[in-house]
């Protein structure tokens, strides 16, 4: 496969999307465990939900 005198230019704009991608992924996760922890520290100091169930419900 040939990409001409603008591989470079292709190659590197998937390599960007890639880590973009890949950033948000992390982002996602890291930011999924931090609320998971803001709720159990919610529901340990006595907040409850509206919905009546626990964090440990919701799995």
């Amino acid at each position: 496969m040939t990409l001409g005198p603008y591989a470079s230019f292709i190659v590197m704009s998937y390599v960007a999307v890639a880590a973009v991608v890949v950033a948000l992924v992390i982002w996602v996760i890291v930011d999924y465990r931090r609320q998971k922890a803001r709720l159990r520290d919610l529901e340990a100091a006595g907040a409850v939900r509206r919905s009546g169930r626990s964090a440990a419900e919701i799995k």
